[in-house]
Order: structure tokens, then C-alpha cells, then sequence
């Protein structure tokens, strides 16, 4: 981050403070491009998994044993051992034989980068938000019921205000690693569709340019500033239900 400001091209050379490189990064058309394509995967990968690992934490930990579970339980867990270069090997191979069977995808792209970070970005979700509906007090959702509430009324009302917190982890968690990716993503991309870390890596390998700092800086800038954002939010979410237990308590 400091010798993001470093007039000098060589960057581990400081010659005087400068931000030019901040100016040559927005007139570098690749590596926003490229930013944009990873900012909109991400938050698309990290939404969907969001949707589809809460679903799938409610089911492993709601519905008991059912037929099926601990298979249901593997394939969730896979993709957190799994070795990405095989993850994204075999997703590689299953989109090839899709394209040969049925026609789709025509070609690999924003699409196909979509559904992979959605494959491993739903396990990471739903560890997270299982943990949390394992520690949930039952009771307040029993109380809903007595008090006229259904039971789809009881989860929107109710059970996900307070797991807020876990599924924001959850959907941050998601998103860091869509965005950090490049394994799985160099297998299923195609061109048109270049992810960030795909450039970085490609233009670190002829030497560390100072616009790759500039843009380093510009990331952690904004990832601690919705982290503190975030951190805020829940942190007053949680006095106020303090708040209103203690008010509760005293009635």
C-alpha cells in the first residue's frame, strides 16, 4: 500500500511520493474490465450460495434424519476439503459434457464462473449458518406460534432477524472467496470473461507493476470499509435486541 504511492516504477525502489499510478490504473480498460467481471460474479456467487446454503442448513439442521442425509451432508462438506484444482477439473469436464449432450453452456464464461463459485461458496455459507441455527433458542419461535404466527411467517419474522448476522458473514465469506479465486476460475472461464486474479496473476509474473499495488490498495480500502460498515450494523442490531430483552424482562 505504501509504494502504491511511489513515483518510481520499480516498486521496491521509493523515488518520491506520487499518485500516478492511481491515474494509469483508471485508463488501464483490461484490469477494470477485469475488476468489474469479478465484482459482478462475486455478488451474483455469493447471493445465490447465500439462498441456496441457508436452504440447505435449514434442512440438516431442522428436519432431523431423513433418508439421504448423510449423503446430503457429504456433498455440502465436499467442497471445503476438495482440492480446487479438482473442483474445478471436474466442473470443467461437466460442462464439456453438457455442451456436448444438450447444447449448454455454448461457451464458458460469466456463466459458467457464476455456478462454480456458487458450488463452493454455498458449503462455506453452510457451515456458517448452520452453526448459528444449532445455538437458536427455539423457544422464541414456539412463542411466535402460540401467538397466532405460521410457521412461514415464524421463519421470515422471526428466525432470520435473528441469524441476520451469520447470513451477512455467510454472504461476505462467499463473496471474499468469489473474488479471491483464481484456480477454479482459470478452469472454467472462457474468453470475454477474464476474473481479476486472472490478470494479476498474468501480469505478476513479468514483475510487480505499481498499478497492481494501486489497485491492492484500492480493494483492502473498500473490503475494511464495508467490513467496519458491517461489523457497525450488526454491533447495533445487537444492543438493540439487548435493549429489548432487558425492557421485555422488566415488564
Amino acid at each position: 500500500m505504501i509504494y502504491s504511492f511511489n513515483e518510481s516504477r520499480l516498486v521496491t525502489v521509493w523515488s518520491g511520493f506520487s499518485t500516478k499510478w492511481y491515474g494509469e490504473l483508471l485508463n488501464n480498460e483490461q484490469m477494470l474490465g477485469a475488476a468489474w467481471t469479478s465484482l459482478r460474479i462475486a455478488a451474483m456467487s455469493a447471493t445465490t450460495a447465500l439462498l441456496l446454503g441457508t436452504l440447505a442448513s435449514v434442512a440438516l439442521v431442522r428436519f432431523g434424519r431423513f433418508r439421504g442425509k448423510t449423503l446430503f451432508t457429504g456433498m455440502m462438506t465436499a467442497p471445503l476439503v476438495m482440492p480446487e484444482v479438482i473442483t474445478g477439473l471436474s466442473l470443467l469436464l461437466l460442462f464439456v459434457t453438457l455442451a456436448q449432450s444438450v447444447g449448454w453452456p455454448a461457451e464458458r464464461g460469466m456463466t459458467t464462473i457464476w455456478i462454480a463459485h456458487t458450488t463452493f461458496g454455498m458449503a462455506y455459507v453452510a457451515v456458517v449458518v448452520s452453526a448459528r441455527l444449532r445455538e437458536f433458542d427455539r423457544s422464541l419461535e414456539e412463542a411466535a406460534m402460540d401467538l397466532g404466527a405460521n410457521r412461514l411467517g415464524v421463519f421470515f419474522r422471526v428466525t432470520l432477524p435473528i441469524i441476520s448476522p451469520a447470513l451477512f458473514s455467510g454472504w461476505l465469506l462467499a463473496f471474499t472467496l468469489s473474488l479471491d479465486d483464481l484456480v477454479i476460475a482459470s478452469f472454467v472461464a472462457g474468453p470475454g470473461s477474464t476474473t481479476l486474479p486472472m490478470v494479476v496473476f498474468s501480469s505478476v509474473r513479468l514483475g510487480v507493476s505499481p498499478e497492481v499495488n494501486a489497485l491492492a490498495t484500492i480493494l483492502v480500502g473498500l473490503v475494511a470499509t464495508v467490513s467496519l460498515l458491517g461489523w457497525w450494523v450488526m454491533r447495533r442490531r445487537e444492543l438493540q435486541r439487548q435493549l429489548d430483552m432487558r425492557r421485555a424482562q422488566a415488564q
